[in-house]
């Protein structure tokens, strides 16, 4: 696995040319290659802030991303760099590192707010970076937050309203990190001193008031705290005098300043040990062919001028991993008959019984490597699939037990077909020496083992092939009487009136058996798909209380700082959710 992490630097991800986003082919091939979970860690913040010096570390080295050392944003589009997890050592860490935001040669923001929002779409934990304090201006620079839900869509179709509430994008947005830069002030609050994440707290704190002001100091406040399900926050004295800082990446570790190298490890030890693997919705863990075709989805949607949209970019995904399951398991099934069935088998039941053990192991690769298979689509293809490979088993088994069989009786009854031609037989009591014959290599036949199912029926055709010989023989035979030729005439009819009955017989259980087969093969799809969706409620269901719990949250806190107006609509939301929740839960009881 770590092969397939290594990556001697980074590469651009999405170029960014002309204010026109393009996924670069080179970088979505090294994420095909990586079948590990992602933990994705992108970093956003205005220009020369020194989003890509952390970045480096968090890989571990001092130089990488590039720093560069002017007023200009050396940085365009978004690059990646896969490094092995230092501390998970199944998981691979994916550093997103953008553009510089706020770049006044780009002219508009249109491009800084497709990066912000593809940041978030991408990553497991979202770094923002800024210089200085949490002062209002700062907060005016992340008002990219207050355009996510014009820039994002997690469903296609809201279905209540055209809003969508904060809780559609807690569900899949990332963990909020700040970190702060050139951090000059004391940690002090009503003067005792507090940590970063308490000074985040009460940065984030809302203004009472209706007037516009209030509004803009409010919003980007207000969606920081509704959109993100973790925040964190980290503050860095300046790394070293200002007239070393053009060369930071020459620097030893020892010119650096003590108290920036250890916030610096704190952050780094933080993202290592507390940011998850990239998830999305219903519990799907991103893996590196997962992360290409969402950048695909996401950037194709920008570019066509459409809104990026979490539920479709989810469901286009679930048509290209249930595609490749129902591939995967078909695979798995003709591997295992191949390794279990030789041909003939002895019964046909053998034969299904080994189809069923490789159908449900084919049933479980498709259940493990499938999701949001909607009206179980690709698991009915599956389904269909198995069938006809089970029929198609079925057919060479016939062919092969009667081919082996013919091939048998011809070298078994050849003896007897010589001493026809001789005219052996062609003698008083010949007829009854031809029988004594026939039925010796009969038994000699029926000793031979592993001839399959075909064995009687090949026999009684073999043997009807004979019947003229055979007539012509009790015909000639002069030692019998016109009694004993009459009487052996009736046992021979007889006995075509057995094998007949047998056969029919035959077909009966056949049929009985595959249907019986068909029976046992839609218990075993409905088994797992039952298992399936019960895991799937539970994720459900925990996803909900997760969103739910963090309204809640923000309810009980916005009630403490006297804002009823805002709690009001919060509880709107929550009674909403809690509807939506009943209505979707119901379904997946339903299906």
């Amino acid at each position: 696995m770590a092969s397939e992490t290594h990556m001697p630097g980074p590469v651009c991800l999405i170029g960014n040319t002309n204010g026109k986003l393009v996924v670069n082919p080179e970088a979505l091939k090294t994420l095909s290659a990586i079948t590990q979970p992602l933990v994705v860690v992108a970093i956003v913040g205005l220009y020369r802030t020194g989003k890509s010096y952390l970045m480096n570390k968090l890989a571990g080295k001092s130089k990488g991303f590039s720093l560069g050392s002017t007023v200009q944003s050396h940085t365009k589009g978004i690059w990646m760099w896969c490094v092995p997890h230092p501390e998970k050592a199944d998981h691979t860490l994916v550093l997103l590192d953008t553009e510089g935001l706020g770049d006044v040669e780009k002219g508009d923001n249109q491009n800084d707010s497709w990066i912000f929002a593809l940041a978030v779409l991408l990553s497991s934990t979202f770094v923002y970076n800024s210089m200085g304090t949490m002062n209002q201006l700062a907060m005016d620079q992340l008002h990219y937050v207050t355009e996510l839900t014009e820039r994002i869509r997690a469903k296609s179709s809201p279905g209540y309203g055209e809003a969508e509430d904060s809780a559609d994008f807690v569900s899949f947005f990332p963990a909020f990190v700040w970190t702060l830069r050139d951090f000059s002030l004391n940690l002090e609050a009503n003067g005792k001193p507090i940590t970063p994440d308490e000074y985040l707290e009460l940065s984030l704190k809302l203004k009472k008031g209706d007037n516009k002001k209030t509004k803009s100091f409010n919003e980007p406040r207000l969606c920081i705290r509704k959109f993100f399900p973790k925040k964190k926050c980290f503050i860095f004295d300046r790394p070293a005098q200002r007239k070393y800082l053009v060369h930071l990446e020459e620097l030893q570790e020892e010119d650096l300043n003590p108290e920036f190298r250890e916030q610096v490890a704190e952050f780094c030890f933080y993202i290592f040990k507390y940011s998850e693997a990239k998830t999305l919705s219903g519990g799907i863990i991103v893996t590196g062919p997962r992360l290409e075709n969402l950048v695909l989805t996401y950037v194709n949607a920008i570019s066509s001028g459409d809104l990026p949209c979490m539920e479709n970019a989810v469901l286009a995904l679930a048509e290209i991993e249930n595609s490749a399951a129902v591939k995967k398991a078909i695979a798995h099934y003709d591997q295992q008959m191949a390794q279990k069935v030789q041909l003939p088998t002895e019964t046909l039941q053998e034969l299904l019984d080994l189809h069923r053990a490789s159908e449900k192991e084919a049933i479980e690769v498709f259940m493990k490597n499938s999701f949001k298979d909607v009206d179980q689509k690709f698991q009915k293809e599956l389904a269909e699939c198995l069938v006809a490979k089970r029929d198609d088993f079925c057919k060479q088994n016939v062919k092969a037990s009667s081919e082996c069989c013919m091939a048998l009786l011809q070298d078994i009854f050849s003896p007897l077909d010589k001493d026809v031609k001789e005219g052996t037989f062609s003698k008083p009591g010949g007829y009854h020496l031809f029988v004594q014959k026939q039925q010796e290599l009969k038994n000699k036949y029926y000793e031979v083992p592993r001839k399959g199912i075909e064995a009687e029926e090949t026999l009684r055709k073999y043997l009807e092939s004979t019947e003229t010989v055979a007539d012509a023989i009790l015909q000639t035979d002069q030692s019998l009487t016109e009694k004993e030729r009459e009487i052996e005439v009736e046992r021979i009819k007889a006995e075509s009136a057995e094998a007949a009955q047998n056969k029919l017989e035959e077909m009966q259980k056949k049929t009985q058996q595959m249907l019986e087969e068909k029976e046992k093969s839609y218990q075993e799809h409905l088994k797992q798909l039952t298992d399936k969706m019960d895991k799937e409620r539970a994720q459900l269901m925990a996803e909900h209380e997760k969103a739910l719990n963090l309204k809640l949250q923000e309810n009980e806190r916005l009630l403490k700082e006297g804002f009823q107006e805002e709690s009001r609509k919060l509880q709107k939301e929550i009674r909403d959710m809690q509807r939506r929740f009943a209505e979707d839960f119901s379904l997946c009881n339903i299906l």
